[in-house]
């Protein structure tokens, strides 16, 4: 991140940093829009940071897409970067601590929080309203995502959702009926069951089981818990579910691991990526996953391959429209106007969405979401037809971004829920320990 040369750039406080979003972004935006508009020369010298995660076709197409915004923007300079997930999330948290994230950073919806509560985001409210950052083709209650305290800190590049990649094959054997969005637990439970009673042998002689466990997978508790009128939190320092909640939703994973229904204990922590899930490895005939991922699914496993809704609980849909990623501006940006600048392009111009593709799921901006839509095939012409039906169907609105604690959450629930698998407490032991530790991280 470039900084003075007179020294390191101190670390603005969360009030000057809001302070600094009443004023539409400071001075930096209040010069007249057309200073950075294409051919004009506006910006000239400007050098801006922009760092993401993904596969190399999303990094490919993403640079593609940065050097069209370099042309319509002479003197403007992007230097890009990309990693694989984990390390990338590791590699901010350690920027945001040492100084400043970079101008323009991908995020994922449970970093907004994290890093707007601690300074380390520009507020974005000041660029949406004169339009710097335009939202028009975006809806309301999505944008709200990238919200903190009622201000915008980022705006969501892709909209995701999550469903059952599935073996048709596999289910067609067992006569069980196309999955429906109304289709419930109850019979998502007896699906799983039916499969493992057909007695197919997977590749290293076991029987394949219905599905993956996600006992310990949070995302599928919060669609569990939303399908039932609940909810993860209940604003910033509250949990919204109960020691009873959560303990029946692991008493009922915990029951059908072991009827043999779902994965193994030992398969479900191996299972890092769409090769080494359950399914991927030929061990179940499904797997919960995100609608961004599922064409892997249906590239290693072939034709068959489905994707299906997540069960409801009376009809009632607990999945929702997430963010699949974020665009936000680091707080320390010398270059406020052109990192936002930049954001708008990558979401809102219709070459830049040409090139991006559905590279992170359905793009949040409807107007290019339909244009390239046009264009699918196979898997991904699928999952954006699941997602109208799903929208079709009815879908609560999506929460506003989890609380600072979340991440630690996630880890804490996932690492207790394995406590379980192996038989070293029951689902009302470990879900006691963990709404402890959750209220911990969660207290103002």
């Amino acid at each position: 991140m470039p900084r003075p040369r007179n020294g390191r750039r101190p670390h603005p406080t969360r009030r000057t940093v809001l302070a600094a979003a009443a004023a539409g972004l400071g001075t930096a935006l209040a010069a007249p829009l057309s200073a950075c508009s294409p051919g004009n020369g506006g910006g000239r010298g400007a050098v801006l940071t922009f760092s993401w995660w993904g596969n190399d076709d999303r990094a490919a197409r993403t640079e593609k897409a940065v050097r069209l915004f370099e042309r319509e923007h002479p003197g403007v300079t992007v230097r890009v970067s990309n990693a694989e997930f984990g390390s990338y999330l590791q590699k901010l948290t350690t920027q945001a601590a040492g100084g400043g994230i970079p101008d323009v950073a991908q995020l994922d919806y449970r970093q907004i929080s994290q890093y707007a509560g601690s300074g380390a985001l520009l507020p974005l409210g000041g660029a949406v309203r004169d339009k710097t950052i335009r939202t028009a083709e975006m809806d309301g209650e999505f944008l709200r995502t990238g919200t903190f305290d009622d201000e915008q800190y980022a705006l969501p590049m892709g909209r995701g959702i999550t469903g059952y990649a599935y073996d048709s094959a596999v289910y067609g054997k067992a006569g069980i009926p196309t999955p429906r969005p109304s289709w419930t637990w109850s019979d998502w439970a007896d699906a799983n069951r039916r499969i493992a009673a057909l007695g197919l042998k997977s590749p290293d002689g076991r029987t394949v089981t219905g599905s993956n466990d996600g006992g310990g997978n949070e995302d599928v508790f919060e669609n569990w818990l939303r399908s039932r009128g609940g909810s993860l939190y209940d604003g910033q320092t509250r949990l919204g579910y109960t020691e009873d909640d959560l303990t029946e939703f692991w008493t009922f994973c915990d029951r059908l691991r072991k009827e043999g229904a779902i994965a193994a204990a030992r398969d479900t922590t191996q299972a890092n990526s769409t090769e080494t899930s359950p399914m991927g490895r030929g061990l179940a005939a499904a797997d919960y996953t995100w609608d961004a991922p599922y064409p892997g699914y249906s590239d290693l496993l072939g034709a068959s391959t489905r994707f299906g809704p997540v069960p409801t609980a009376g009809g009632r849909a607990g999945t929702y429209f997430k963010p699949s990623m974020l665009l936000g501006v680091g707080a320390h940006t010398r270059h406020p106007e052109e990192a936002a600048r930049l954001v708008d392009f990558l979401l809102n111009d219709q070459r830049a969405g040409d090139i991006l593709g559905f590279t992170r799921s359905t793009p949040g901006n409807r107007a290019i979401a339909a244009r390239v839509a046009t264009t699918l095939t196979d898997a991904e012409r699928e999952i954006y037809r699941y997602a109208e039906a799903m929208e079709e169907y009815g879908l609560d609105a999506p929460p506003a971004a989890p609380p600072r604690g979340d991440l630690a959450i996630q880890t804490a629930f996932k690492r207790n829920y394995e406590r379980v698998m192996f038989g070293l407490a029951t689902p009302r032991h470990a879900a006691r320990e963990l709404i402890d530790a959750a209220n911990r991280e969660l207290r103002p």
